[in-house]
C-alpha cells in the first residue's frame, strides 16, 4: 500500500518541514520496531518512553516521514521532518487518510461507559453476525477484522489511531459491511485522539462509576471525554442510546444534536425496558417491552451484568439495522460470553468458582449484592487492584467487598512499579470488617491465593476471582508473568483432584 504523501500532509496543521517530501509512504508506526521501508514514524512523548529518542533507529529500518512535536537531536539527510504541535493527536487524521478513510464505508456502533462495554460489544457483533450481516469488531477483550475473532494484542483496549484504521481498513477489504467498537476513555480523550477520525453512526452509553481518575484526574472530565462519542455522531443520520438507568445518561443525551433512544431495566419511560426479569446464576429470562408491544427473552448466561447489557445490544442491533425487533429475538438464547467475564468453572467441585472481569467501585456495587442473594454458603471474594492507576477507588472496593462478603483475599492484579503490599494495604483499609489473618488474608502470589482460596472453599460456597478476567498476564515493575485466570483456577482444581 502507498499513499501519496502530500495528501496526508494537507489533513494536519504543520509547523515546519524539512528536507525533500517523498512521494509516497508504504505504512505507519509509532513503535520504532515496527518501521519498514518506506515508512511514516509518528514520535510520540510516552509515559515511559520517548519516541524522538528511536527516531534515528525508525530511520535505521526503513522510515522515510518523521512527523515530530520536539526536534531531534540530528536531522539526518535525506529523511523529511515534519513538525507538529502534537505528534499523537495529528497520528489519527493521517492514519483516517491513509487508510482512504475505511470507517466511512462501514455502518459503525461505537459503545462507551465504564462497565458492560466489551460484553455489550461482543452482544451486538454476534447479533448482527446472526443476522446475516458480515460484521467485525474491535475491544478490549478481542476484534475481528472479518477473517474471525482474534486476541486482542495490542496494549490498550482501544488501539492507537494507525491500528484502529489498520483494522478498520482489513474490515472493508474483507467484505464487512457492519463494525462494532468499544470505545473507551482513553481511546475518545482529545489528548489521546486514538478514535478522534473514526465515523460513528451509532453510540451507546452504559453507565459510568469511579474509574481512571489517574488519567482523566476528575470524574467531570472523564464523563466529558466519554460524551465525545455522542459529540462525533453525524446530526442528520446517526443515533445515540443511553442507559435511562444511569444517573449520568442526560450529560450524553444533551451531547449530541442526533436521536436519542434509551434503555431501562426500571424506567417505563424508556424506549426499550426489560422487566419481569428471572434467572439464576447461568440463565435468564424476561420480557422486552418495545414500541407498545411486549416480547419473551431468554439468555443462557447469569442475569448478573446480561440482562442490562443484551437489552442495550438488542436495541442497538435493532437501530443500526432498522430491521424489526422480531428479527433478532431468536438469537438472544444462543448468545455466548465475552472472554472473562463471568465465567464458570465447574470440575465437580462442591463449591462454585466464578471468574469475572469486574475490576471497579461500580461493577462491584452491581456484582456483589447479586453474589450474595445467589450464594447459599459463604462468599469468598478474589482480588486486587492495578498499580500505577486510580488510587482512590482501593478503599472504594474493598469496602464494597466488606459488605458483602464472608471471607476476602487480596492478591496482585498488575502492581506495575508499585509495592504489592502498600496496593492491598490501601484496598484493606476500606476492608473495616474484617480481621487480617481471619477472615481477611493478604496473599500477593495470585496462584497462591487461589489455592488457598479452594482449600478453604467448603460444600456450597462461592469463591470469585476478579479483576483479571480475560487478560494473558500479570504485569509487575520489571517483568510480566503470563497469566490466564480460568486456566490457573482450572490447575489448581486438578491438583486437588477434580478433572
Amino acid at each position: 500500500m502507498n499513499r501519496d504523501l502530500t495528501n496526508l500532509l494537507s489533513k494536519v496543521d504543520v509547523l515546519e518541514i524539512r528536507g525533500s517530501i517523498p512521494l509516497a509512504a508504504s505504512g505507519l508506526a509509532y513503535d520504532s520496531r515496527e518501521v519498514r521501508p518506506g515508512y511514516i514514524f509518528f514520535a510520540l512523548n510516552g509515559i515511559h518512553a520517548n519516541g524522538h529518542e528511536y527516531i534515528g533507529k525508525a530511520v535505521k529500518n526503513g522510515a522515510v516521514i518523521i512527523f515530530h512535536s520536539d526536534d531531534p537531536k540530528k536531522f539526518l539527510p535525506g529523511i523529511c521532518y515534519v513538525k507538529v504541535k502534537d505528534t499523537r493527536v495529528i497520528m489519527s487524521p493521517v492514519s483516517a487518510a491513509f487508510y482512504d478513510y475505511p470507517s466511512g464505508k462501514l455502518k459503525i456502533m461505537g459503545v462507551t461507559g465504564t462497565n458492560g462495554k466489551s460484553t455489550t460489544v461482543s452482544m451486538i457483533y454476534q447479533l448482527l453476525c446472526m443476522a446475516g450481516f458480515k460484521t467485525g469488531f474491535i475491544s478490549t477483550v478481542q476484534f475481528d477484522n472479518g477473517t474471525g475473532p482474534v486476541k486482542n494484542h495490542y496494549r490498550q483496549s482501544t488501539p492507537e489511531a494507525t491500528e484502529t484504521h489498520k483494522i478498520l481498513d482489513e474490515m472493508v477489504r474483507n467484505g464487512c459491511t457492519h463494525a462494532v467498537i468499544e470505545a473507551t476513555s482513553h481511546g475518545l480523550s482529545k489528548i489521546n485522539n486514538r478514535l478522534g477520525d473514526v465515523s460513528f453512526d451509532g453510540g451507546v452509553y452504559t453507565n459510568i462509576t469511579h474509574e481512571h481518575l489517574e488519567f482523566h484526574k476528575t470524574l467531570d472530565r472523564y464523563i466529558d471525554d466519554k460524551a465525545n462519542l455522542f459529540r462525533s455522531l453525524n446530526v442528520q443520520t446517526g443515533f445515540g442510546i443511553v442507559n435511562r438507568d444511569d444517573p449520568y445518561w442526560k450529560r450524553f443525551s444533551k451531547a449530541s444534536d442526533s436521536e436519542i433512544s434509551s434503555y431501562s431495566i426500571r424506567d417505563n419511560k424508556s424506549d426499550m425496558q426489560a422487566v419481569d426479569i428471572k434467572g439464576s446464576g447461568k440463565t435468564a429470562s424476561f420480557k422486552v417491552k418495545y414500541r407498545g408491544s411486549k416480547y419473551s427473552v431468554k439468555l443462557n448466561l447469569p442475569r448478573i451484568f446480561n440482562v442490562e447489557n443484551a437489552t442495550a445490544a438488542l436495541i442497538s442491533a435493532v437501530k443500526l439495522t432498522n430491521l424489526d425487533i422480531e428479527r433478532f429475538l431468536p438469537f438472544m438464547e444462543k448468545l455466548t460470553p465475552a472472554e472473562g467475564r463471568m465465567i464458570s468453572v465447574d470440575l465437580g467441585q462442591n463449591f462454585e468458582v466464578l471468574v469475572d472481569y469486574a475490576h471497579s467501585p461500580g461493577s462491584f456495587e452491581i456484582l456483589f449484592p447479586s453474589l450474595r442473594k445467589m450464594t447459599t454458603g459463604r462468599l469468598i471474594a478474589l482480588f486486587g487492584s492495578a498499580g500505577e492507576r486510580d488510587v482512590a477507588k482501593r478503599s472504594v472496593q474493598g469496602a464494597i467487598a466488606d459488605r458483602y462478603s464472608d471471607i476476602i483475599i487480596l492478591a496482585d492484579e498488575d502492581p506495575r512499579g508499585e509495592d504489592p503490599l502498600t496496593i492491598i494495604e490501601d484496598i484493606a483499609s476500606g476492608c473495616t470488617g474484617k480481621t487480617k489473618d481471619r477472615d481477611l488474608f493478604y496473599i500477593p502470589n495470585r496462584m497462591e491465593a487461589i489455592k488457598f482460596a479452594f482449600n478453604l472453599a467448603e460444600k456450597d460456597d462461592l469463591v470469585v476471582l476478579l479483576g483479571k478476567g480475560h487478560e494473558s498476564s500479570i504485569i509487575y515493575e520489571k517483568n510480566s508473568i503470563p497469566w490466564k485466570e480460568r486456566d490457573s483456577a482450572v490447575k489448581v482444581l486438578n491438583t486437588m483432584g477434580y478433572n
